[in-house]
Formats: structure tokens, sequence, C-alpha cells
């Protein structure tokens, strides 16, 4: 799905600052809300990126690792790992779960966060119309992404003990289509997938574009709305230690007595 050196290139030309890499910095944030609720201390932690000088910059006594397919990862080896924006370029999302939680020592946590199926909604429908309007065909422009109701079951395939998946949609506001794509571009996030077409888009296409954007996502101010969806996925490696669900059938008490409702048989 995801051309790599595609993805380094664009990453290599992306402005690593404060407006560059805004969503970054929010996705930091929500690490760290996590982190200042769990009553652990971290010794040993890592930071799966593709953005090392910022992650670096918030982590400095984490290793930072490339997130490449085979991740630089020794099992049983760190308490805390961070897998930071990066996740929805993987071509094997499962297999970095996977070896993100075998480098975990026993009761340690992981945090991911990248971007979910709702980032750029807005962005998706418009120049999928406009460019079947202008040329008669599609072709991939934004990179397919994980809904989260699949996310859960992702972390328990790889062997993660008390799964969370959550989410939140930042709205960000833009002068005009090419406003949005030259941010875009700062973050490191344009097209980098396989099937991506490989010639020049018709300008037409982006006018086209434009005022389908600005006839259904403009904001009362006027400007264009773009959605970026962040998914929070946590999860723990298992341990001895940490709460264990009961086995089916071994509840002592009826739930309606617990809510105080009468109990009525289901028909055959």
């Amino acid at each position: 799905m995801t051309d790599t050196p595609a993805l380094h290139r664009n990453r290599s030309r992306a402005t690593a600052t404060a407006d560059g890499l805004f969503l970054h910095a929010a996705a930091q944030d929500e690490f760290q809300d996590r982190l200042d609720m769990v009553n652990k201390s971290f010794t040993s932690a890592a930071v799966v990126t593709g953005f090392p000088d910022f992650w670096g910059a918030h982590f400095g006594t984490a290793k930072i690792v490339s997130d490449k397919e085979t991740l630089d990862l020794t099992p049983a080896s760190h308490d805390l790992i961070l897998h930071a924006m990066s996740l929805h370029w993987a071509n094997d999302p499962v297999g970095q779960l996977i070896q993100c939680r075998r480098a975990l020592c026993p009761d340690g946590l992981f945090i991911a966060a990248s971007f979910g199926g709702d980032t750029l909604q807005e962005l998706r429908r418009v120049l999928g119309e406009a460019e079947i309007a202008v040329t008669g065909g599609l072709s991939p422009r934004i990179a397919p992404m994980p809904e989260l109701r699949d996310l859960g079951g992702l972390l328990q395939r790889a062997g993660f003990a008390l799964p969370v998946a959550d989410t939140a949609t930042l709205t960000v506001e833009y002068r005009d289509i090419w406003h949005l794509m030259r941010d875009l571009r700062a973050m490191g996030e344009t097209n980098a997938l396989t099937a991506r077409l490989r010639r020049p888009t018709r300008r037409a296409v982006f006018e086209h574009a434009q005022n389908l954007y600005a006839r259904h996502f403009a904001a009362p101010s006027g400007r264009l709305q773009a959605s970026f969806e962040l998914q929070v996925l946590t999860g723990w490696a298992p341990d001895a230690s940490q709460p264990q669900p009961l086995r089916p059938g071994s509840a002592q008490k009826r739930l309606a007595d617990a809510l105080g409702t009468p109990e009525k048989p289901l028909r055959d």
C-alpha cells in the first residue's frame, strides 16, 4: 500500500516546526494525559516514529526507533513504548503492534497515536468528485485508515491485555484547498500510496474541488473545514498482577437485582 521511499521523501520535505507538526504536538498531549493517569514510573521507554527530532525533544531519555517494517526493538527490554503518528502508513499495522508487544516487559505499557478513518473526509470526497467530473477517472489520493471499532481487535490479536481504543476529531480551518495541501506537505502527509497517480494532476481538478469544498464544507467564517481524526490505542503486556476477568457463569447475583428491574423471560 505505502511506497516507503516516497514516504521518506515527503517526510524529508516536512517543516519540523510548531506550524508543520501541530498534530504531532496534539498527539504528544494525548500521550502525556494518559501517562499522568498511570500510577507507575517508567525507566526504559522507546518511541517509534518517522520524526525523530520532534519526538526526541519531548522524550529525551527514550530510545527513538525508526518506524521501519522491522523495528529496532529488543524483546522484553522496555516498560513503555509509544508509537507516534506513523501507524497509519504501516503496510503491516498488526505486525507493528506485535513487535511492540514483544519488546515490552511484563506489565509494560503501549500507547499509539495515529490518524483514523475520518481524517480528511472532506478532501477525500471533493477530490474524488472533482476528478471523476473532470477526467472521468479516479486515482488513490488519501491513504485508507482504520476505523475505531477495528482497533481494539487488533490490540487483542497482538496479545495486549486491557486494550482501549478511543478517538478525538480535530477540526482545522483553511483559506482554500491549496492552503490545506501546503499544510499537508509541511506535515509530511502528502500522497505516498504505491497506486498513486504518477503524473501531475490537472489544475482544473483542484479548481473544481475547491468549488465543491467551499459549497459543502465551509465554516461560518467562510474558510474551509478539514477534519483530522486522532486515534489513540492503549494496551499492556500481560502480567499476573493485572485484573483478570471472571469466568463466564461465575456471577453470584443477577443483573436484574443490581438494576432493580423485574426479569422477563424471552419468548421461544
